[in-house]
């Protein structure tokens, strides 16, 4: 067997990050080549090919073993990397393609083994696929955490479960990645072993890979969605790795995303904005109202307080928060990270705080316009409430967002609390003139939209918030300097990519928010799907289109009717196809900006905003309607 010398892997990742992609990678060395960023949309089930004898397996890991040993971690490892480094190792083993996906998770695994073996037991969390249960008379029910597994004997997963807790692990039995980030976001993990197919892990190792959280798999060798099977003794040995002496640390944005969701937290909310109006005694008035609040001169006030703390996955006060330290150091992503954020001054997490406070406003104020039902898997403000009170409580957070940032003007300095302000009531503006942009639309007679117009809405009502989160944890940090106007234009492609994105998920069905799939086109909203559907039907058919929102028919005709529409039209993927073309502006933009660390975390931004599920299109397309 061959050998990859050192130096060819070293040419690897400065090749690739010179030339092709960093795609996630984080926080490099001042001396390390600019890095551009490429990123696109490609068929992979060609390469899921699990190799089928136990000793080719085991030839193609410990090759892996050995070339991940001699991978440099000064900077995160991007999938392109893995993938370059993977399609070596195949070469000089002399074994084909179809093996890259299993063979990217078995040296990815191998990469990390190091730094999670310095990570105690009860700091990871063993993931397991339900799958790997016997179908047929599995006594083990479902809860909101996955399998309830019980130990019977019929499967291996009790046996995996009872070793893992022994050693102190957290188990779940569960697919998918979203409730495991959550899990490590909210501070309970540290490391994540696992085993899954590789449909399930092509899915996650983009998120796992830019966020820098250690990581390991052993792959199922089918992708059937029951009675699988796997190598058990290496899912024994991944439990038991040891823990060693501790070993150079991958950078990582993981403590930033913790600190971004703790501001957030009951205790922490309080700490950094102390409520004005303290709990007394059940008032007079509230008892001759019947409000369920003590002190209804306070209810405003608890309100807004419960729905900043509700749901979301806090983006903005991340960006705002990671603007900042890649503007002073980037030490939050190195290791240490998480002594180093506990530093940052609470004036820049008060900025953070206000960029997600004016959000959660126009959250709820959005959700009154356009009379949804659901935010967060709850029911929303003005449904709980009535309009009057949750338009109030959206005003609230507004005053609260800009209190936020004058009363620490001391702590900022006077100029840069006025330049956030400045850029706060800019952002406020456009979000306000798009969002009344749509409005007229909505309730316009005539329905005809050209995609520009779509696109014009889109880079004022969401663009801004990008921009404002950059740019006002960059000027707490200093001057914008000759950044500002790139990193504006940047902002705008993120933006503008993004909400085209959540046109395409709204046929989806967002469980994280509204619940219900198509809302979009039952409520006539200007979307750019609805946009190239207008441009791309003639005669008939885009007459059938305007008249569809006011059909008077019932909710799952309309959507029927419309999706057999955007299909003639060939919507999706020239929607698909205009995400792309945003992003490689935003990409364009992120390869000329200095120094690196800022431009790792615009790569970061592009791959994880831009995030993009595989969905098969007879998913997207099928929408599930409200009860």
């Amino acid at each position: 067997m061959s050998s990859v010398p050192t130096d060819s892997l070293t040419d690897i990742q400065a090749s690739n990050r010179d030339l092709a992609t960093t795609n996630g990678a984080v926080a490099g060395t001042a001396s390390s080549p600019k890095a551009s960023h490429k990123k696109g949309r490609r068929r992979t089930g060609h390469l899921k090919d699990v190799p089928e004898s136990r000793e080719l397996r085991e030839k193609i890991r410990d090759y892996c073993r050995t070339l991940a040993s001699r991978l440099d971690r000064s900077s995160a490892l991007s999938k392109d990397e893995l993938e370059t480094v993977s399609r070596r190792a195949l070469e000089e083993l002399q074994q084909p393609e179809a093996y890259l996906g299993w063979t990217m998770v078995v040296l990815s695994s191998e990469y990390w083994r190091e730094q999670v073996s310095t990570i105690p037991p009860e700091r990871r969390l063993l993931l397991l696929p339900h799958c790997l249960k016997h179908a047929e008379g599995c006594p083990a029910d479902y809860d909101q955490f996955g399998l309830d597994c019980k130990k019977c004997g019929a499967c291996s997963i009790a046996d995996f479960r009872e070793q893992a807790e022994k050693l102190g692990y957290k188990v779940l039995v569960a697919e998918g990645s979203p409730i495991v980030l959550k899990i490590i976001i909210s501070g309970y993990v540290d490391a994540v072993v696992g085993v899954a197919c590789l449909n399930v892990l092509e899915k996650s190792i983009d998120k796992v890979l830019l966020a820098g959280i250690p990581c390991m798999a052993v792959p199922l060798l089918s992708s059937d969605c029951r009675n699988t099977s796997v190598d058990e003794d290496w899912v024994y040995e991944m439990i038991h790795v040891r823990e060693e002496a501790d070993s150079a640390r991958t950078p990582s944005y993981l403590h930033l995303l913790r600190s971004a969701k703790n501001l957030f937290e009951p205790s922490e909310l309080e700490r950094l904005v102390p409520k004005i109006r303290k709990k007394t005694q059940r008032s007079k008035l509230a008892s001759d109202s019947g409000s369920p609040f003590a002190d209804p001169i306070g209810a405003t006030e608890s309100l807004a307080h419960e729905f900043l703390a509700k749901g979301g996955k806090y983006a903005r006060p991340f960006i705002t928060l990671a603007a900042y330290d890649a503007m002073t150091g980037a030490n939050g992503v190195s290791s240490g990270g998480e002594q180093y954020l506990a530093k940052i001054p609470d004036a820049v997490r008060r900025v953070a705080l206000s960029i997600e406070t004016f959000h959660k406003a126009s959250l709820v104020h959005d959700d009154i316009e356009d009379d949804d039902d659901f935010r967060y898997g709850e029911p929303t403000l003005h449904r709980t409430y009535g309009v009057p009170t949750a338009v109030n409580v959206g005003d609230y957070m507004i005053g609260m967002g800009y209190r936020l940032v004058s009363r620490d003007a001391a702590s900022l300095g006077t100029e840069a609390a006025n330049e956030v302000l400045d850029r706060l009531a800019d952002a406020h503006l456009r979000l306000s003139e798009g969002q009344g942009a749509e409005l007229l639309w909505r309730d316009a007679s005539d329905k005809q939209l050209a995609p520009i117009d779509a696109l014009k809405i889109y880079a004022l009502k969401t663009a801004p918030a990008f921009e404002a989160a950059l740019l006002c944890g960059m000027r707490c940090a200093g001057p914008l300097g000759e950044r500002e106007t790139p990193l504006k234009l940047f902002a705008k492609h993120l933006g503008i990519a993004f909400q085209i994105l959540n046109d395409l998920k709204d046929w989806q069905g967002d469980q994280d928010n509204k619940l219900s799939a198509g809302l979009d086109t039952l409520g006539g909203r200007p979307t750019v799907l609805w946009a190239l559907a207008i441009e791309g039907l003639e005669g008939e058919k885009r007459e059938e289109l305007c008249r569809l929102t006011d059909s008077g028919e019932e909710p799952s005709v309309i959507l029927a009717q419309a999706k057999q529409l955007y299909q003639t039209a060939g919507v999706f993927e020239k929607a698909n196809l205009l995400v792309d073309k945003y992003q490689e502006r935003a990409e364009r933009i992120a390869d000329e900006i200095d120094p690196e660390s800022l431009r790792r975390l615009l790569y970061y931004l592009v791959d994880t905003v831009l995030d993009r599920p595989t969905v098969i299109e007879s998913q997207l397309l099928t929408p599930t309607l409200p009860v």
